[in-house]
């Protein structure tokens, strides 16, 4: 192996503390998305934090397949992923200021947009070099850097233009991006050298996405004396966090590595590509928008004014029994919703099974709450999604646990760890 050639990674391979330490500046960028959101929490602050959630999620997921392909803590991949983390670091830091340009500062949204270009076209160049002389790798490279290369063009367009123009451009990019990588990932060149990498990856970046509930939680409460109404509220946003938690680790996760250890080639790079990349995105936007209304409920009970309610209120009696306004209702069962839709396709993607008419009443009955839910004060509204979720849990545990005797193993790699 020539002395400046990337170092390979194999089927043993797992995720390196380099990485870990690469994920905090998404750990930076998710917290700056949620505290952009409940800000000014408006129908249009929802849509614009989802587009912004697409844009590091892409990213990330890059830099995943990246890390599956070459180890990213030698050699020129360390210096190229280093410059990587510091391009997603200033878009990190722009995030709030993606729709507007606050005078006496940087043209905040144009910045933005070139940082993430820079992201893309570092990726590539890296992920050229970890490709080495695979001539079929190199080949899928080339054909999947011609999506983002045609996505450049609406992106930075959009934050040129500014206002809805801006949303309208930027989607059509993501779904120029999102959808080309789609197509072009047909062609099969790309491979999962360590089904338990690409695993344990992936349960990182969920349980990094389920920190920021609970932080969600101290955000809420804000600096006030805490009080029992704040003790329970935060305590079911913790059950609520531990829940979700469940769903995925003892649900889809393990089902789902365990795939990707039995198939092989395209087919598991398939799997991993739809199962992983682009089905878990649904499931961590589900978690941010739970974060958005947990912090909403916390900042209720704690007296502090809530955005989205349809009045202020000057007591704190006042604020224990007016209920949630609808759009934190939305952002928190809206948010349920979209993370049982991805642990379904998850699920179904891995076992290629269609899911249990159970499963999409799961999906459908915390959207068919919000309007019962609109009637209780904010911390009834809560109990009551937290003891649902923590039924399904149970639910799903058990089905878990006979899973697992049903194949004969103590646990999944990927629920044990």
């Amino acid at each position: 192996m020539s002395r400046n050639a990337a170092v390979p990674t194999d089927a043993m391979h797992r995720v390196t503390p380099f990485e870990v330490f690469f994920d905090l500046v998404f750990v930076f960028a998710f917290t700056r998305i949620v505290a952009f959101m409940v800000q000014d929490l408006t129908a249009a602050a929802l849509v614009r934090g989802l587009l912004l959630l697409v844009l590091m999620w892409w990213a990330w997921s890059a830099y995943c397949w990246l890390g599956n392909q070459a180890r990213a803590d030698t050699g020129p991949a360390l210096i190229l992923d280093l410059a990587a983390m510091a391009a997603i670091f200033i878009v990190g830091l722009l995030l709030p200021q993606a729709w507007s340009d606050p005078p006496g500062g940087i043209r905040a949204p144009l910045v933005l947009a070139v940082a993430y270009c820079a992201v893309r076209v570092l990726y590539i160049v890296t992920y050229r070099y970890a490709a080495g002389d695979d001539q079929g790798l190199r080949r899928q490279l080339l054909r999947s850097a011609i999506p983002p290369a045609v996505a450049v063009v609406p992106f930075l367009a959009g934050a040129v233009i500014g206002g809805t123009a801006q949303i309208v451009l930027w989607t059509l990019a993501f779904a120029i991006d999102f959808g080309g990588g789609r197509l072009t990932s047909a062609y099969g060149g790309y491979r999962v050298r360590s089904p338990g990498y690409f695993a344990e990856r992936h349960g990182l970046v969920v349980i990094i996405a389920l920190g920021e509930s609970i932080a969600a939680v101290g955000a809420g409460v804000g600096a006030v004396p805490i009080t029992v109404a704040i003790l329970a509220g935060a305590t079911l946003g913790l059950l609520l966090t531990i829940a979700l938690w469940l769903l995925y680790f003892r649900g889809v996760a393990p089902t789902t590595e365990r795939r990707l250890i039995e198939l092989e080639g395209t087919q598991r790079a398939w799997l991993a590509r739809d199962a992983g990349t682009f089905l878990h995105f649904p499931l961590i936007a589900g978690i941010f928008y739970v974060a958005v209304g947990v912090e909403q409920v916390l900042a209720h009970v704690s007296g502090h004014e809530v955005p989205g309610s349809e009045a202020s209120v000057s007591s704190f009696d006042a604020h224990m029994s007016e209920p949630l306004g609808w759009l934190p209702l939305i952002a928190l069962l809206g948010g349920v919703a979209l993370y049982l839709a991805g642990l379904i396709g998850i699920g179904r993607r891995a076992a290629g099974d269609p899911p249990s008419p159970w499963w999409w009443t799961a999906v459908a009955v915390p959207l068919a709450l919000i309007p019962l839910l609109r009637q209780l004060p904010a911390l009834a509204a809560l109990a009551v999604t937290t003891v649902a979720l923590l039924a399904l849990a149970a639910v799903v545990a058990a089905g878990h646990r006979r899973d697992r005797a049903s194949h004969g193993t103590p646990d999944a790699k990927g629920a044990s760890r």
